[in-house]
């Protein structure tokens, strides 16, 4: 790699939802009354959308308050980096047909607590990046 080469490599599209439908979680950053606040989520994906079970609490006030949301997963590997963000707009699933839908997705709570809202993150834009990390003994300063 030359000196001038970006060592920061942004991913295509096709590779960015092939990262978000192998990582089985996430992060959803909701913003509400002037706060930002980051949940762990595990999700699926069907046709780019991700989908989501939720119980009553801030995460679901949050999305009524404000429903633009960001969505982040990372998976760090042999040294290599990858890392997608994705913007859009969170809501609550409420329609019986939609319902119907999400219960046949392959999304299970991994909390032993009761999650009986589905929520749908319908992206505006989704991108991501990937790099080695560094190895030299001492890093630059920022």
């Amino acid at each position: 790699m030359s000196e001038n080469a970006n060592p920061i490599q942004a991913m295509d599209s096709q590779r960015v939802w092939e990262l978000l439908t192998q990582l089985p979680y996430g992060r959803l950053a909701v913003q509400a009354a002037g706060l930002v606040d980051i949940f762990p989520v595990n999700y699926v994906v069907s046709q780019c959308k991700l989908y989501f079970r939720t119980a009553q609490g801030t995460k679901l006030a949050s999305l009524v308050v404000n429903h633009h949301v960001a969505f982040e997963v990372d998976r760090v590997r042999d040294g290599h980096v990858e890392s997608v963000v994705v913007h859009g707009r969170a809501r609550r699933l409420e329609t019986r047909a939609e319902l119907e839908a999400a219960e046949e997705l392959p999304l299970q709570p991994w909390a032993p607590t009761e999650k009986f809202h589905y929520v749908v993150l319908e992206p505006d834009d989704a991108t991501g990046r990937e790099f080695t990390m560094h190895t030299g003994a001492d890093p630059q300063p920022a």
